[in-house]
């Protein structure tokens, strides 16, 4: 390629539909499919950060989420042909592979060599010289968190001071064909020397990740980046971070743009997508002060876990605004915690779910089947687990093990590993896993066994809500052993 001033550069998240449901590709640890009928669908990261990074430069970008924009892949390929870049810059997944490469090839199609193609992601298939060498299309792999790598690609592409080989965190075809990986980047010390992200590229009234049902539109941000825990189902950190660094953001910066996106860019509501939002106490405490004190008085919502907070931090949060959090359970049994990495005692959860309802803040909570030791007596525990917890709302999944994850060699090893059809790894509705005592078909009914409790839990919730309200108005004077008699006449 020859050297440009003025390189161009197009970043997409390509449109992933497969009948009857859309794919999340950009912005989820866990690339996956989505129903038609829902409207989740998680903010871009990594890509708006790269977007931003590289205006910052001075490059000419454009940016195009195919997902968000709920285009068709024709669409997508001719919003790329038309800006004609010099490098185009996509995310892909290990879900969504097949699909990638589709995208990908009719983008060299129609632009032939006129623009070098660059994926991203967290799939670790293309972090490997093997992955470069069997598909000629594309022409560099960046290796985990990409701003840099991409802002260095764009600089060595467009000056005659810096070469490619100079490119940390690069993999790239040499002119004989030879694939080299030039060498591991170091992760971002200073996250607050990054520009805020190029939301003014997207449509963010699409973006949709609203626990609690705090309300439109609401924007998702990011207060700390990694994870300390080790779960042996995660792949995230390992494919993104290159391990378990975990780094946080100055406090009140975080809250300068909390302030920027409420006061001047009219959101609503407030998402704190981190990994885990609520680690280092004396921080959380730092991010509430700073928020009551500036009278944001704008409802928000975080991912956390529920034994890294206590009450003073709780009471905290909700004075400070906070309406709605997620925490990952994902077992009732305590045996399967403690072998799947995740440190998490139920006792704590249990108090904490309790601290938190009494607070009022409302519950999202998430729950998977197929971690080993999985059996049809710890997928009860899990249910009866779940029902007794009564969140506001909650997620059942089967353990969907993505290659670059702890347990993904485990079930490979142990011949356990049902199937390589990338395509299949979602864990929505199939298991591409066993256990020792469960077979697939086993994981997809205990899915369905759940997910059919959790509904009537919540019709039986809504009938006895009804029902006490009807018998007040009645005049009945003990309303609850009424309802209680009658449900034992029905059982």
């Amino acid at each position: 390629m020859k050297k440009k001033s003025n390189l161009k550069v197009f970043l997409g998240n390509a449109p992933w539909r497969v009948k009857g449901f859309y794919g999340v590709r950009a912005g989820s640890r866990w690339p996956h499919l989505e129903p038609e009928e829902s409207c989740y669908l998680p903010f871009p990261f990594f890509m708006a950060y790269t977007a931003a990074v590289l205006v910052r430069d001075g490059f000419e970008v454009l940016m195009v989420d195919g997902i968000a924009e709920n285009i068709s892949e024709d669409e997508f390929i001719r919003k790329i042909v038309d800006f004609n870049p010099d490098l185009t810059i996509l995310e892909v997944s290990t879900a969504s592979m097949e699909i990638d490469l589709r995208v990908i090839k009719k983008i060299k199609t129609y632009l032939s060599d006129s623009t070098k193609i660059a994926i991203c992601g967290p799939d670790i298939n293309i972090y490997s010289k093997e992955f470069l060498q069997s598909n000629p299309d594309i022409d560099f792999v960046f290796k985990g968190e990409y701003e840099y790598t991409a802002r260095d690609l764009c600089r060595a592409l467009s000056s005659d001071t810096i070469d490619i080989p100079d490119v940390d965190g690069l993999f790239y075809r040499k002119s004989n064909g030879e694939v080299i990986f030039t060498r591991e980047r170091e992760l971002i010390k200073n996250l607050d020397e990054l520009p805020y992200p190029a939301r003014y590229f997207l449509p963010m009234e699409r973006y949709n990740d609203t626990p609690g049902g705090i309300p439109l539109p609401s924007v998702q941000m990011w207060a700390s980046r990694g994870c300390p825990y080790r779960c042996i189902f995660c792949a995230w950190p390992q494919i993104i971070y290159g391990g378990h660094s975990y780094r946080t953001r100055d406090p009140v910066k975080v809250v300068d743009e909390m302030e920027y996106l409420v006061k001047k860019c009219g959101f609503k509501s407030v998402y704190f997508d981190d990994d885990t939002f609520n680690i280092g106490k004396k921080r959380i405490l730092k991010i509430c002060e700073e928020i009551k004190k500036r009278n944001l008085n704008v409802p928000w919502a975080i991912m956390a876990r529920a034994d890294t907070a206590d009450r003073e931090m709780l009471e905290a949060l909700k004075d400070a605004g906070l309406v709605a959090l997620k925490y990952g359970v994902e077992s009732g049994d305590q045996k399967i915690l403690d072998n799947s990495g995740k440190n998490l005692k139920l006792d704590k959860v249990i108090e904490i779910v309790k601290i938190t309802k009494e607070l009022g803040i409302k519950i999202h909570l998430t729950f998977t089947f197929g971690l080993p030791g999985e059996n049809w007596q710890t997928v009860k525990k899990t249910i009866d687990l779940a029902l007794e917890l009564d969140p506001d709302t909650l997620q059942f999944s089967i353990i969907t093990p993505f290659p670059g994850s702890q347990y993904y060699d485990m079930l490979e090893k142990k011949g356990y590993l049902l199937s390589k059809d990338w395509s299949k790894y979602n864990g929505y509705v199939s298991a591409v896993i066993r256990t020792d005592e469960l077979s697939d078909k086993d994981l997809e009914k205990a899915l369905q066994m759940a997910n059919k409790a959790w509904a009537k839990h919540q019709l039986m919730k809504k009938i006895k809500s009804y029902q006490f309200k009807h018998l007040i108005k009645k005049g009945i004077k003990n309303p609850v052993r009424t309802i209680k008699r009658l449900y034992s006449i029905v059982r």
